[in-house]
């Protein structure tokens, strides 16, 4: 349906991180303001989205081969994951996550956004 590059989530922003919370606040804040305006410049904000849940599809391009966890990624886009919903004009529980790390490295790393609609697993039964 649609889809967008963000730049890889800043480490601030990941749920191990032990910083003051002012200086996590200030990352969170520019992360969701960041994600919104690139969706915005994406033509986002004209998309005619279907009723319902919609999927959040996360491929993660590392920017090195360090290991890591999908869910510690997941939990680093939250602010961002925000600022997509608030571009589409949406409440961000209507989405379902979808993280997938890559193995391709990309120079500084990038995360790569899909919205699809459909039924799945998690769906409310009718």
């Amino acid at each position: 349906m649609a889809s967008l590059i963000l730049p890889w989530p800043s480490r601030q922003l990941h749920p191990n991180a032990r910083l003051h919370w002012a200086r996590k606040a200030k990352a969170t804040k520019a992360a969701r303001a960041q994600a919104f305006a690139l969706a915005r410049a994406a033509g986002w904000g004209a998309l005619q989205l279907p009723a319902g849940r919609l999927h959040l599809h996360l491929d993660f391009y590392p920017p090195d081969r360090r290991r890591r966890d999908d869910d510690g990624l997941l939990a680093s886009m939250k602010a961002a994951r925000d600022g997509l919903a608030d571009a589409l004009g949406i409440d961000d529980s209507r989405f379902i996550s979808h993280p997938c790390v890559r193995d391709e490295v990309r120079k500084g790393g990038e995360v790569r956004i899909r919205i699809t609609a459909g039924e799945h697993p998690c769906s409310p039964n009718p």
